[in-house]
């Protein structure tokens, strides 16, 4: 009686357990993670150095993100047949490559070539990485499940991203290069020591299934919301650093320490949005969508009082990845529902979305930049493309109801 009551607490306590597996795809998320978003606190320091405008050094956000938009899709669905634990060691590998290029890059041009290349690893780590992370877990911890790995994401900018702006602040920015090449080392041996190698994977879809799911309406609109809905915020967040400096008031050296914590808002948010986006990701992203759109247009008003905008720039960071874990679970769900076996493929496209929205989002935000509105009217063109992204969740969300 008592060793059958103590094998069944064990049996649950491991039920509850979060897999190995989870922390694994953390790590390399926060290596990732890393390069992706530290380029933002860098944006001066590479353009003066380079001898570029602050408009162009924004092309490595947005290149970045054309790189994980396009190979997100397409080398995911080139990858489908191979192992998912061999297939992490290779974009790990290739994550450092690229990292490393761009630490001795002699020119601007070969700076967004190792970008590009960086990207590639960037999408296919997430579009498959989402779906080994809610694979792993129950169906009703999916979200939360995808909220760990993107966790990694948000620990990156609440840790990596002021450290690796301060480094090149101080040290030149390709040390900050050398430093997250490293970080992608760490990555590997962890995938290689965690990872399990009987990963569930789906079977390798033929050209024409991958079409269907970019013609199916659902998904497509599903694509559209994570476009605009999360890319809005990349108005703002990409030239936040002369936002902070040049409208705001402050140092370099008080940019990095507000955007860590802005990473830790972010962290937050990210948490609170795995919690309520398991049962309705819809709905949840009703309510995210209209309150970042209302932030993004006070921060307008309050960007130029340093003690008014901390607070504002808080709450944004808390929204601004809340809705990551609610829009990759609706295409998954969305890609069940209509598609069954296609999940990869629409996580992928998914993870294309966010880029076309960070690249969108990039290219807007230097285009008001360089125009007569000035780096000052960033956050409400922002919030007019996060105010697109809610209409669109309107329009699904009653289709749907989920």
């Amino acid at each position: 009686m008592e060793t059958s009551t103590i094998h069944r607490d064990t049996t649950v306590a491991k039920k509850k357990s979060l897999p190995a597996a989870l922390w694994a795809l953390t790590i390399s998320a926060f290596a990732i993670g890393t390069t992706e978003f530290v380029i933002v606190g860098l944006l001066s320091t590479v353009a003066n150095d380079l001898g570029t405008s602050l408009t162009s050094a924004g092309l490595l956000v947005s290149l970045y993100a054309i790189g994980v938009a396009i190979g997100a899709p397409i080398l995911t669905a080139l990858t489908g047949k191979i192992p998912r634990k061999q297939l992490l060691m290779g974009i790990m590998l290739l994550f450092i490559i690229g990292n490393g290029l761009a630490a001795i890059s002699p020119s601007f041009e070969l700076l967004l070539l190792s970008r590009v290349v960086t990207g590639f690893a960037h999408g296919v780590f997430f579009s498959i990485g989402s779906t080994i992370a809610a694979s792993l877990v129950p169906k009703d911890k999916r979200a939360t499940a995808i909220s760990i790995m993107f966790a990694g994401l948000t620990v990156a900018i609440v840790t990596g991203v002021p450290l690796g702006t301060y480094i090149g602040q101080n040290f030149g920015w390709r040390a900050t290069f050398i430093g997250v090449a490293l970080l992608g080392l760490i990555g590997t041996i962890a995938s290689l020591a965690l990872v399990p190698k009987n990963i569930k994977q789906s079977a390798p879809l033929r050209l024409i299934d991958q079409l269907k799911v970019i013609k199916n309406p659902s998904i497509l609109l599903v694509l559209a919301i994570t476009a605009f809905g999360y890319g809005g915020t990349f108005v703002t967040f990409t030239y936040l650093t002369p936002l902070l400096e040049e409208v705001t008031g402050f140092s370099s050296n008080m940019t990095s320490v507000f955007l860590l914590i802005y990473g830790i808002a972010i962290a937050i948010g990210n948490i609170i949005g795995g919690k309520v986006s398991n049962n309705k990701p819809g709905k949840a992203l009703l309510v995210m969508f209209a309150l970042q759109a209302i932030v993004l247009f006070v921060l307008y008003f309050t960007a130029s009082s340093q003690i008014f905008a901390i607070i504002t720039l808080f709450f944004m960071g808390i929204l601004a990845f809340s809705n990551v874990p609610a829009l990759q679970l609706y295409v998954v769900k969305m890609a069940e529902k209509y598609l069954p076996g296609t999940e990869d493929v629409a996580s992928a496209l998914n993870i294309a979305a966010f880029n076309v929205g960070i690249a969108i989002g990039a290219y807007v935000g230097g285009m008001v930049v360089e125009s007569s509105l000035g780096i000052e009217a960033t956050p409400w063109v922002g919030g007019l493309l996060v105010i697109i992204g809610f209409l669109l969740t309107l329009v699904l969300f009653k289709k749907e109801k989920i």
